[in-house]
């Protein structure tokens, strides 16, 4: 494996080269997606949306994502013979926000041992804590899968020490990426979220059967309390979006993440290129009182899974939340025979609403090798206070003795 140089010459058989695009449109978007989405090559929809071609190069086309917002793309490409064998969502930053895997603690330690933690590289969707493949490689492609994904992972931590940066950081990662960056020296990590998984429920009615008749009592009674003042609920994707509805939910937005994180991660563009380019890939849950939009929750819809975004209200009403986020997005995924839903991160409240706990895994570089021990030695404390949790929490579902998660 050796870096892209064009002038080179021929590369012998089998070299792989790595090479990065400082932004998603230097990639064409059928040779993205055939390594980020090949389900889609049947017309259907991807299974997490957010590793599109389009979706990235919205984030970086609005403004979401670039040197303003600390994003910079140093996209990761892995050639051989000329083809792509293999594609990696990166980024160089300078902060540590809008990852939800946190590592403060880190940057603090070193930074304070006298190194330099920032810049980084960053694999990851940008504000998006939803596990997928991040290292993504191409069926059919000129070398075999699991040959490109060592590649890649190789790759990538050589680019990280050449360019001369404290660390790589592959969050939400699957499971097998996660095993497989282990055996390569990536250190591993595990974190916890909340998902609803459907069992073949026929409607919510049969969900709340599985339930225990407290736990029952108590949504039914919480999903009256949301609509009590005269509220509906509705339902738009695709083409029934209109603008009123974007500039609602932007508004929605904007109240949630003032309050929460100090300014959107978004911006406005952002929603006006989504209109246009994802209305396919979108459902808003909006909340209507008196003819006017109170309360609204943006979704991406994947080919099994809801996933659950952004939320936020300008009218505040016992239970909206729950009902707009999760009671809602129940009621969807069963309609549309999607397998689960994710509601994003953190929120212990989810789990007394039929969201169950789930591992979540990362994988990270660490270039100094007195950083790399003492957080290796950390993360074995961590995986286990992790394991422990989420078996605990497994024991408070709201589901009858025999019922959810096994």
């Amino acid at each position: 494996m050796r870096p892209s140089d064009p002038d080179a010459g021929e590369t012998p058989p089998g070299t792989v080269e790595i090479s990065l695009a400082h932004g998603i449109a230097a990639v064409p978007a059928e040779e993205w997606d055939a390594c980020a989405a090949p389900e889609t090559a049947d017309g259907g929809r991807a299974l997490n949306p957010f590793l599109t071609h389009r979706f990235l190069l919205a984030l970086e086309e609005s403004g979401s994502v670039g040197e303003e917002a600390g994003w910079l793309p140093h996209h990761l490409i892995a050639r051989s013979g000329g083809e792509i064998a293999g594609v990696m969502p990166l980024y160089l930053k300078g902060h540590s926000q809008g990852e939800y895997v946190f590592d403060y603690g880190w940057a603090d330690a070193y930074e304070r041992a006298g190194g330099r933690y920032y810049p980084k590289f960053q694999c990851a969707v940008p504000f998006t804590p939803v596990t997928g493949r991040r290292f993504l490689t191409r069926e059919g492609g000129p070398l075999p899968e699991a040959a490109a994904r060592a590649a890649l992972m190789q790759g990538a931590a050589q680019v990280t020490e050449g360019a001369g940066v404290s660390s790589l950081h592959v969050t939400f990662c699957t499971e097998g990426e996660w095993r497989a960056g282990g055996e390569m020296g990536y250190l591993q990590r595990t974190d916890q979220q909340y998902h609803f998984a459907n069992r073949g429920y026929a409607d919510f009615d049969a969900f709340l059967g599985e339930l225990a008749s407290r736990k029952r009592k108590q949504l039914r009674k919480e999903r009256a309390e949301a609509v009590a003042n005269g509220i509906r609920l509705h339902w738009f994707s695709g083409a029934e979006l209109k603008p009123e509805h974007w500039a609602a939910m932007w508004r929605f937005y904007q109240d949630t993440g003032s309050r929460k994180w100090g300014y959107p991660y978004l911006t406005r563009s952002f929603f006006d290129i989504a209109a246009e380019r994802l209305a396919d890939d979108i459902l808003l849950i909006l909340a209507e009182r008196d003819g006017r939009w109170v309360a609204g929750a943006m979704n991406v819809i994947g080919r099994e899974t809801l996933f659950g975004r952004y939320w936020g209200c300008i009218e505040h009403h016992p239970c909206l939340h729950f009902e707009t986020c999760y009671y809602q997005a129940i009621d969807y995924a069963l309609a549309h025979g999607l397998k689960s839903v994710e509601a994003g991160a953190q929120g212990g409240h989810k789990i007394a609403r039929g969201y169950e706990p789930v591992t979540t895994h990362s994988i990270h570089w660490i270039a100094d090798p007195g950083l790399r021990d003492a957080i290796d030695r950390y993360l074995v404390s961590e995986r286990r206070s992790v394991a422990r949790q989420v078996e605990a929490l497994r024991d408070h579902t709201p589901f009858r003795k025999g019922g959810g998660a096994g």
